[in-house]
């Protein structure tokens, strides 16, 4: 067993500055928390992110009409939509039959015919006036500079994600402009301030709101003001409101039509409220007065300048950001670069140790920035969307990108930010026992491949994609999980039911195929891959696909820990124990790889970005080097059979598969390749994927998932506590051999600091959050220790 020195009972995830351990890579940091232009942006996948978890911005820097792309994280068209085929449960067993037949041709043909969505679904991804709705950009503020014409000298832009604020620098005229612009954490609205070198009168622009539909803009005094109301369907949905106040020093305000107009300013505030009357609890909409709520709010800090209110605001934002950090040698040749030029040396084999660290802070910030306890979770773009039809809605997809938004929270200690994904699983249940009744007739609820913040969980429109019926049941391998890293008994306690009606549900569907008399789901999906029979039917529809299985497994043992922790349904909880045994195993093929389908068939895509059968080796754990050696290797060759190419999100999800498998140099590699530069803007499936110039996720288009997934990633190339125990740099690659991290979570209740050099930590402290045995590999080596809550223990290497 390793000495142990018992640290004061500090936080120590509070006090970054004062940790020796960061010291050797203290000079120079900026590179791992700053994405730098000297151009303004050209497009979306260029400008500047900022978001407070509710109201979202984005910074253009344009010298000539600058713009703000805004957003507010409810703002959805559609609502409520009925789209459960009532009658849809008497086609069950026809189709389950046929299933057992071997005539999978024939019953997706039934299903694509009785068991799909009632009416238009998702309106096929493109929903924004279909009743399913879509997320859609708020609007945006222009600022028109007076003189624009002339010419300009000593661009900048620059995102400080380490204060969470975006600053535009230029000189034009002799003076020096400076935009500033910051989401607010404390008062919940938008700051900008413009500001110039000029001793008085340099500020001369017009300020106007754009929308391209459904809104009207009208001016009050020193206000702009946008009201509208978005389509349902046929019907009027969400109303919204956006004011814009501007205050200046010196100078004046005049209007111009719809423009506010500021003369001769020495500076210029200007604050921007939104509001809809989207109901965050009921997930219904409100009659309430929207443009009073913007008036509350922005007369509620008129008393509060913008340095004041920025500095709160930071202390704020740095209360979550700070609680983990990465931190990697730093390279001085790459000081002097924008973020994009070090995306393109960086992918030509250039040095930058710290790219993959601002990477990974960046990830962090931008869950911070999209997602706030008591709200929606972050979507398929987190909160950032300049359209008004976003790419595949904009919405929830239950299959991988969700919970992919999510898989950083716990990790690197985020876990309260991962509320509303919990929550939102809960809002599923109603509507999911409906659905469960309609079309399976099944006790528990179910929710398939998509949903919205009005609570959809019908199936997809489609066969081919629509029919995969775990995905609520995945959405609670987060609220098990979050109990596994927090020891939260009583957050068990609420979301138990949530748990127990999704297992029940599973547990009514499963039927014993013939062959080996397994039990196994039907009908569903293999997540949107497509398979190949002997006879040479290609088809989607199917029955006990591996990650159907896997996630079975997984929910019944999770329910079956929890009743016994919470001491209720023992009978139920021997009923889970003896199903068990009985479900389709992991199965390796004649090729060595893992079945992704229940009989060892081929893929009509062998390079498909979907790697689900894997979902046994991540995020769930029952395949390991360690326990399961046969599987892991089946995984290992999966891998290398579907090889490294995908969207963006497909290799942040394959740098955690071969980061369990404790190959960190294969992981660096995918991570090196979601890093590659990206242009291209248009949906490409394969062959895609990589990060835009202002480190968005281009999947491409842009999905934050992979943003969230890649962060995910590198935490797991760092820590990995799934098997038992903590074990520090389980993946690191041979490029990372010195550096250091605050604040890693692991399960059982821990936090970790450690510092390495050489591939080997030298220095570690464990913090205690609940209490209990702590059991750390470190450096190959094993300790275990008893250890208090609220205490800090220093491993002695």
């Amino acid at each position: 067993m390793n000495k142990l020195m018992r640290v004061p009972a500090i936080r120590t995830i509070l006090i970054f500055a004062a940790l020796s351990l960061l010291a050797p890579f203290a000079k120079g940091q900026r590179a791992d928390v700053t994405i730098s232009f000297d151009t303004a942006a050209t497009n979306f996948t260029e400008s500047l992110p900022l978001g407070n978890g509710r109201l979202g911005a984005m910074m253009y820097g344009n010298t000539r009409k600058e713009r703000i792309a805004l957003n507010e994280l409810s703002l959805w068209s559609g609502g409520v939509q009925d789209a459960d085929s009532e009658d849809a449960n008497q086609y069950l067993k026809p189709i389950q039959d046929l299933l057992l037949a071997g005539k999978n041709k024939e019953a997706q043909a039934l299903l694509q015919k009785h068991f799909i969505a009632r009416g238009e679904g998702s309106g096929h991804g493109n929903g924004a006036n279909a009743k399913y709705g879509c997320y859609q950009a708020l609007g945006d503020l222009f600022i028109a500079w007076k003189d624009s014409a002339a010419p300009v000298t000593e661009y900048s832009r620059v995102l400080d994600i380490e204060n969470a604020r975006a600053t535009t620098h230029f000189s034009r005229n002799g003076q020096l402009i400076k935009e500033e612009l910051f989401a607010d954490f404390v008062n919940d609205i938008i700051w900008i301030r413009l500001s110039s070198s000029a001793k008085k009168g340099g500020i001369n622009a017009s300020l106007s709101l754009y929308r391209k539909e459904n809104a009207v803009i009208t001016t009050a005094a020193n206000q702009l003001i946008m009201t509208g109301q978005l389509p349902s369907g046929k019907d009027k949905g969400m109303q919204f409101v956006a004011m814009v106040q501007t205050n200046t020093k010196d100078g004046s305000i005049s209007t111009n039509g719809t423009d506010l107009v500021i003369e001769n300013a020495t500076e210029c505030w200007i604050r921007i409220a939104a509001a809809t009357n989207y109901e965050w609890k009921t997930g219904s909409l409100h009659s309430g007065d929207l443009l009073q709520q913007c008036r509350n709010a922005i007369a509620a800090i008129n008393q509060e300048n913008y340095t004041t209110a920025a500095k709160k605001s930071t202390a704020a934002y740095q209360r979550l950001f700070n609680r983990c950090r990465l931190q990697m040698p730093e390279n001085g040749e790459v000081n002097g670069l924008t973020t994009n030029q070090r995306l393109i040396q960086y992918w030509k084999g250039g040095s930058d140790p710290q790219l993959p660290a601002l990477y990974f802070n960046f990830g962090r910030y931008l869950l911070i920035a999209s997602s706030r306890p008591g709200l929606l979770p972050a979507n398929l773009q987190g909160l950032w969307a300049t359209e008004y039809q976003t790419p595949w809605n904009g919405d929830y997809h239950l299959n991988i990108n969700i919970q992919m938004n999510y898989w950083l929270a716990e990790t690197t200690n985020l876990g309260d930010l991962a509320e509303p994904l919990h929550r939102f699983t809960k809002d599923l249940v109603a509507p999911g026992e409906k659905t469960a009744k309609a079309y399976y007739n099944a006790n528990g609820w179910v929710a398939h491949v998509i949903s919205n913040p009005w609570h959809y969980t019908s199936p997809g429109e489609g066969a081919e994609w629509g029919s995969t019926l775990t995905g609520g049941a995945w959405l609670c391998e987060h609220i098990w999980e979050h109990y596994r890293f927090n020891n939260d008994t009583s957050f068990l306690r609420t979301y138990y039911p949530v748990l127990k009606g999704a297992a029940q549900f599973l547990q009514s569907v499963l039927i014993r195929e013939p062959k080996h008399g397994w039990l196994v789901t039907a009908p569903s999906n293999s997540p949107e891959n497509t398979y190949i029979m002997p006879d040479g039917t290609k088809g989607q529809t199917v029955m006990g696909p591996a990650i159907d299985m896997q996630i079975c497994r997984e929910l019944f043992n999770a329910c079956i820990r929890t009743a016994d922790l919470l001491k209720r349904d023992g009978a139920w909880r021997k009923e889970l124990g003896l199903l068990l045994p009985q479900l389709a195993p992991n199965q390796v093929g004649a090729a060595g790889d893992l079945n992704e389908w229940l009989d060892d068939w081929k893929d009509a895509e062998p390079k498909h970005r979907h790697v689900s059968h894997l979902y046994g080796l991540h995020p769930y754990d029952e395949i390991s080097p360690v326990r399961t050696p046969e599987l892991a290797r089946a995984a290992r060759q999966t891998l290398i059979d579907r090889g490294d190419d995908g969207t963006g999100w497909s290799k942040a999800w394959k740098v955690s598969f071969w980061a369990r498998l404790g190959d960190g140099d294969h992981a660096l590699l995918l991570l090196k390749q979601l890093l590659k530069p990206v242009t291209q803007t248009s949906v490409q499936m394969q062959g895609g994927g990589g990060t835009y110039a202002n480190l968005f996720c281009g999947h491409p288009p842009f999905q934050i998932d992979g943003n969230f997934g890649g962060t995910a990633g590198i935490a797991e190339m760092l820590l990995q506590s799934h098997e038992g125990y903590i074990k520090l740099l389980p993946a690191l690659p041979k490029e990372w051999s010195s550096g250091s991290v605050k604040g890693l979570c692991a399960r059982g209740g821990f936090q970790v600091d450690m510092e390495w050099q050489q591939g080997k930590v030298i220095s570690c402290t464990v913090y205690s959050r609940t209490g209990g045995m702590c059991y750390i590999s470190v450096n190959g080596k094993t300790s275990a220790f008893e250890t208090s809550r609220g205490q800090s223990y220093k491993v002695e290497i």
